[in-house]
């Protein structure tokens, strides 16, 4: 049986697990909702208003009792974590969406672990030793994981199912490259890049946040509430019209509701946890298994064809992942046996200044 510290190891990747999950649902709800013509910064606005809703009355009652009081240098953390995390960071992928396509768009994001990782190397937030395995490991789990995007995206090869129409996939990085153009496409590419450096920063925000204001819900509450505020003003800057309000679908209610409450609300909770326990490097690197899931998604329900390209840019993307936390665990080893070393050193120098 396993003991309680290996549960207390595979808590934080079965969070991720659950969290990707999430967001597979997530991204083919909000697919169909801005399909049938819901405005995008309305959804962003709705749905962090309702993730508010939701975590409020948690993080009241949860944390009453040990929630840090409020100072002005953690409203300014929350408000960038905010702008960063959720305002601009979702308004940057669907307006890459809009000129781009789905498949691209998606795909795209898992350039965010590459992305955490150099960051992080470059602040010193992640120690990099090229001498060392773990280095090495990081460095090649990093590349491979790249390298699977990579594939993902520039290689689609032989369809490996057979359902619908073969033609209509092949046909999407044609037709959106032909409306929309060489210079939309730019233009879509650059916004999604945009919001991969957006999430990046904000992994890296959020590990700070947490040290000064460890209280999990309230924390992600009171960045909900900021981000509403901020695609809010944004909303009413931009669309003039009161209709775009009015949820007159049942696809956009339920899109509304579970993006606020479990794509926002419980993901964004399990995010920011898995990043006080582990790091940012470490959640980044769940990200690519959640275009997996999208494939498996699209597959079931969608009836998509499943393509050899897919297929290996996931293994490839697979076999990245589990390098990168392989150096990140072997980290992590060594520093706790390099503290419990000083630990046992000082105490046998108190036992010998004691003895003389």
């Amino acid at each position: 049986m396993w003991g309680m510290a290996h549960i207390a190891e595979w808590k934080p990747v079965i969070a991720m697990l659950v969290f990707d999950l999430i967001s597979a649902v997530t991204t083919a709800l909000i697919k169909k909702a801005l399909e049938e013509g819901l405005d995008r910064l309305v959804l962003i606005t709705l749905r962090q208003l309702v993730a508010t809703v939701f975590l409020s009355p948690i993080a009241f009652f949860k944390e009453r009792t040990t929630r840090p009081k409020l100072t002005l240098e953690i409203l300014i953390y929350l408000f960038f974590s905010a702008a960063l995390g959720a305002a601009l960071s979702q308004y940057t992928f669907f307006y890459g969406l809009q000129y781009t396509t789905a498949t691209f768009a998606i795909t795209f994001t898992n350039l965010a672990p590459v992305l955490t990782f150099i960051i992080a190397v470059l602040l010193r937030v992640e120690s990099l030793n090229m001498k060392s395995k773990a280095g090495v490991a990081k460095i090649s789990g990093t590349l491979m994981s790249f390298a699977g995007v990579m594939l993902l995206t520039l290689y689609k090869g032989v369809a490996l199912t057979h359902q619908g129409d073969q033609s209509v996939l092949s046909g999407q990085h044609a037709e959106a490259t032909t409306e929309s153009g060489k210079k939309s496409w730019t233009l879509g590419t650059l916004a999604l890049l945009a919001n991969c450096l957006c999430f990046s920063f904000w992994l890296l925000l959020q590990s700070k946040l947490t040290k000064k204001y460890p209280a999990l819900y309230s924390s992600t509450a009171y960045m909900f509430l900021i981000s509403s505020m901020q695609g809010g003003g944004l909303t009413v800057a931009i669309q003039r019209r009161k209709s775009v309000w009015v949820l007159k679908q049942t696809v956009e209610i339920v899109t509304v509701l579970y993006t606020g409450i479990l794509g926002s609300g419980v993901g964004y909770v399990i995010m920011t946890w898995c990043v006080e326990k582990r790091g940012p490097v470490f959640t980044s690197s769940f990200i690519p298994i959640i275009q997996i899931m999208v494939a498996i998604i699209d597959f079931f329900f969608l009836h998509e064809n499943i393509y050899l390209g897919s297929v290996l840019g996931s293994i490839l993307m697979i076999m990245g992942l589990y390098i990168l936390l392989w150096g990140k665990n072997r980290d992590a080893s060594v520093t706790v046996a390099s503290v419990k070393e000083e630990e046992e050193e000082e105490e046998e120098d108190k036992e010998k200044q004691t003895q003389s």
